[in-house]
Order: C-alpha cells, then sequence, then structure tokens
C-alpha cells in the first residue's frame, strides 16, 4: 500500500485509541482529523485495487474537490441557517481558528464521498464513463427538473414552523434539478449511466452516501467540537448517535446531488474528461 495509506491508518488508530483521554485539540478537532486519515487510507486502497486513485494519478484535482467542497457544502449551510436541522457546539472560541475549522472539515465532505465509491468499485477516479452527445429532455425529465426547483426554493420561503419538516426535498430536489442537467449538457450523470446499464454504477454511489453518513454521525458523536440536531421532527428521540434515525434517509440522495454539483461545477475551472465509455453489465 502506498505512503498516504499507512499514514491514514496509523491516526485513524492513534486518534480513535486516544480519545478516551479527551486530549484537548485532538478530541475537538476530531471529525476533520479522522475524515482526512480516511480519505488518505481510501486513496491508497483504491489504488493498490485499481492502479488509479484520486490522490495518485489527479493530485490538482483533488485539490480543486476540497476547495470547492467548502463553498458547496456552505450552500446547505444557508439553508440551514432558514430550515434550523442542526447547529454546532464546542467550535473554538476564536473566530479565526473556528473559520479554520470550518474550513478544514467541509473540505472533507466531497473528497470522502467520491473516495467511498471509488472503493465501493465506481471507478478510481472522479469522472465515470459518460457519452459526450447531451441527453435530449423528454417532457418527464422537464417535470422533474421544475419540481426539483420547487423543491430547492420553495422550503426557505414556507412559515417557521414548517421548514424544519422540508429539508428532505431539498436533498431530493438538487438530485432531481441537475442530474437532467448535467446529463442534457454532456456531463457525467447518473441518468446517463442508468440508460447506458450501469445501474452498479448509481448503487455504490447510494451506498457510498450511507457509508459516509454513518461515519460522520459516528466520528461526530466522539468529538468536541460537533454539530447536533435540533430540528428533525420525525421521531426526534429514537437516534443512532447524534442523528435521529429517520434523518439517515438523507444520505443516499446527498451523495447523488454531491455528484451532481461537482460535475457542475468542474468545467468551470477546465478539467477534462477522458473518452471513455460505460460498461455495460456483466462487465
Amino acid at each position: 500500500m502506498a505512503w498516504h495509506g499507512w499514514l491514514g491508518a496509523f491516526v485513524l488508530l492513534v486518534n480513535q485509541a486516544l480519545l478516551p483521554w479527551q486530549i484537548g485539540p485532538l478530541a475537538r478537532w476530531f471529525t476533520p482529523v479522522m475524515w482526512t486519515a480516511y480519505i488518505l487510507l481510501a486513496d491508497a486502497w483504491v489504488l493498490r485495487r485499481d492502479g488509479r486513485s484520486l490522490l495518485h494519478d489527479r493530485p490538482r484535482e483533488a485539490a480543486l474537490m476540497a476547495t470547492v467542497s467548502i463553498p458547496l457544502w456552505l450552500l446547505f449551510e444557508g439553508y440551514n441557517a432558514r430550515l434550523r436541522n442542526w447547529a454546532y457546539f464546542g467550535v473554538p472560541e476564536s473566530p479565526w481558528v473556528a473559520a479554520v475549522a470550518y474550513a478544514w472539515a467541509f473540505a472533507t465532505i466531497w473528497p470522502a464521498l467520491f473516495e467511498t465509491a471509488a472503493l465501493l468499485g465506481a471507478g478510481p477516479l472522479p469522472t465515470p464513463p459518460t457519452p459526450r452527445e447531451p441527453a435530449p429532455l423528454s417532457l418527464g425529465l422537464r417535470l422533474a427538473m421544475t419540481v426539483g426547483l420547487a423543491f430547492v426554493t420553495v422550503p426557505p420561503l414556507l412559515p417557521a414552523a414548517v421548514r424544519p419538516w422540508t429539508f428532505g426535498f431539498v436533498w431530493l430536489g438538487f438530485v432531481l434539478l441537475l442530474d437532467p442537467l448535467n446529463a442534457h449538457a454532456g456531463r457525467p450523470s447518473f441518468l446517463v449511466a442508468w440508460r447506458a446499464g450501469d445501474r452498479p454504477f448509481v448503487r455504490r454511489w447510494l451506498v457510498a452516501g450511507i457509508v459516509c453518513g454513518v461515519l460522520w454521525e459516528f466520528w461526530n458523536y466522539w468529538a468536541l467540537a460537533k454539530w447536533r440536531y435540533v430540528g428533525i421532527p420525525v421521531f426526534p428521540s429514537v437516534r443512532l448517535f447524534e442523528m435521529p434515525l429517520a434523518g439517515y434517509l438523507g444520505f443516499p440522495p446527498f451523495a447523488l446531488e454531491v455528484f451532481a454539483l461537482y460535475h457542475l461545477v468542474r468545467p468551470l475551472v477546465g478539467l477534462s474528461d477522458p473518452e471513455v465509455r460505460h460498461r455495460k453489465p456483466g462487465d
């Protein structure tokens, strides 16, 4: 295994072993430290298995992904400012230190999901096989995009008592709106993969959302600086770690919208895709 995988494994083991002692900096920065180590380890596993990986073969893209992960997640923080589903506790008092903590944690979100999907066999690099010709927008897809647009615009405008119930619509809305848009523009898309018969690619991304969701909640539970769910109204007392069980339903669609959002902004920095084709069932 590549050296960065051994480094990631070492940090994961040591940081977890030291957790009972609640050593200040390690416990407070527990979540971003663990996710950074996880990304290193997952990437090294993918490299060992497939001979290619994001960090090894596309370090510039890896840096870009971590960078755009921050503003892309801040989009959802903007929704949360209105919908009030979670809040942060134990964050460093210094605004500058807190800003670094937030940025570091947010920078791991997109790489974590892409590395997990790669680990599950969705491909070692961020761009899946995709045809170059744009997909036509049928009446059904136009309707889906209209529903998606409503899902991402209406919830923040609703009365305060109703807004906490609507975050699920936001998770679904970006998928319905952006994935057909990416397909129509000739960008990577789950719709394109599904139509090409590459159904396992879609399923692996859904599973990646579940895996990352459980890890997010597990590591967050033990950290001194953490988020808590203060506005998930569906069976809020039935929890696994800090998250009400109903909230875990949001992680699979969140993985899909992470993919869609990234491939929406990726061309803006001039990154090109290799010429490849979709895998056929059984390949």
